[in-house]
């Protein structure tokens, strides 16, 4: 790490990722959303930076001459390098001229048209997804019990988490955003209702190069939000946004701006699980919509952590997109991937862990606990004998995530896991 890290920088998970990426290929490209910490990362590797996002003459000089922003002590940080459409290029070339790992380091908080990378990169550039932060980053998870444990088939044992529905809402409000999670939580929601703010009227035309309607996007924020972790139509949502008049937005657009959104890493869609299945059932293959950060769905309905308290159903599917944004940062540092299980006959589970090795590990999420912990593992033991494991293998883990209660194990190996008990 560079000798001039920020004193208060909180490590990351994806920290070993970078240094690994960082001593084996010539650049890396960290990409997330805006404010989930990629500039703090990039800078605790990088020996030199260049900041493309603060000043309009710079930006105007590395179109001119792209080059002249590649020299400086490597690694070189390349803060939101796609502002700059021609600097890839010259980046790849001076890789290329440079020979070794580790001379670039690129941040960026929109995934740029094809056109940009059309040479991919494939060798010499690395990428690395972040998030926002995890409760074990933020120091909210004790960390009694890792991801990693669990797949290997070791004991779960975590003490009992003292939880209220309250705290709950408190950390999915908060947020796992660097910069806000020593605010109070309604103090980051009013930040976080600006940067949503910014997102409509502002950088969804950027990432576009078209004019998009800040309303329509609000309204379709609001929407989604509404319909956090679940597999929301495109005719869902358009339904769901007529206007007073009744006249529904163009499937087209919906389409569009959702396509921005995830470019700019607003919405971090949940791909369905494919596998080999036991009887006829026909698996699901529409993606479960999400937010990058729960927190942001709160603020796209202009909520409170009162109001998401005292709505059970709402806090349930929060919570849900809160473990899901933490399983993400867990299992990419393991290798591997987050999905979800649904088929025909409405067996579902909220999270399958599937590793490079073909390994994986069923997970329901709860909030409460008791009977629900107990539907949760009934379910989980229905979906186990669904996949044909003689195609697929035995699952390693069986999991349920709650917010309440203490780490324990049952007879046949489920691991029930307080989310604030969890780590990598």
């Amino acid at each position: 790490m560079s000798d001039t890290r920020n004193p208060n920088y909180l490590d990351r998970v994806v920290d070993r990722e970078v240094a690994e990426a960082l001593a084996s290929s010539p650049a890396v490209l960290i990409e997330g959303p805006r404010g989930c910490g990629k500039t703090w990362t990039g800078q605790s590797f990088a020996n030199s930076e260049v900041f493309l996002d603060g000043s309009e003459a710079l930006r105007i000089a590395a179109e001119v001459d792209p080059d002249s922003i590649l020299e400086g002590e490597e690694p070189r940080l390349l803060d939101e390098w796609q502002l700059i459409r021609g600097i890839w290029n010259p980046m790849r070339h001076a890789c290329d001229r440079r020979g070794g790992f580790g001379h670039f380091i690129l941040t960026g908080s929109q995934n740029p048209p094809d056109d940009i990378t059309e040479h991919s990169g494939a060798g010499r550039v690395a990428r690395v997804r972040m998030r926002p932060m995890s409760l074990w980053e933020s120091g909210d998870s004790s960390g009694e019990v890792s991801l990693a444990s669990l797949l290997a088939g070791e004991r779960c044992l975590a003490r009992d988490v003292e939880q209220t529905y309250s705290s709950v809402a408190s950390l999915i409000c908060r947020g796992g955003w660097p910069r806000m999670i020593k605010m109070a939580p309604n103090t980051a929601q009013a930040r976080l209702r600006d940067y949503l703010d910014n997102i409509t009227r502002t950088d969804i035309s950027r990432v576009s190069g078209i004019n998009r309607d800040p309303q329509l996007v609000g309204t379709l924020l609001a929407s989604l939000a509404r319909n956090e972790a679940t597999a929301a139509s495109c005719a869902t949502l358009i339904e769901d946004m007529a206007g007073e008049d009744g006249s529904p937005p163009a499937r087209s657009t919906i389409r569009a701006y959702l396509d921005e959104l995830t470019r700019l890493f607003v919405l971090e869609p949940l791909p369905a699980w494919t596998t080999h299945l036991r009887s006829s059932a026909r698996l699901r293959k529409s993606p479960k919509r999400f937010f990058a950060d729960p927190a942001l769905a709160v603020a796209a309905l202009a909520a409170s952590a009162g109001s998401v308290a005292q709505d059970k159903e709402a806090l349930g599917l929060l919570f849900e997109s809160m473990a899901i944004r933490d399983l993400r940062v867990y299992a990419q540092s393991l290798g591997a991937h987050v999905y979800y299980y649904g088929d025909s006959n409405d067996l579902e589970a909220d999270a399958v862990i599937e590793g490079l090795d073909g390994q994986w590990a069923a997970v329901e999420i709860k909030l409460g606990s008791g009977e629900a912990i107990d539907k949760a593992m009934e379910s989980l033991r229905a979906v186990r004998s669904q996949i044909d494991t003689t195609r697929r293998g035995e699952p390693a883990r069986l999991i349920v995530l709650t917010a309440f209660g203490h780490g324990y194990q049952t007879d046949d190996g489920i691991a029930v896991v307080p989310l604030t008990a969890l780590k990598p």
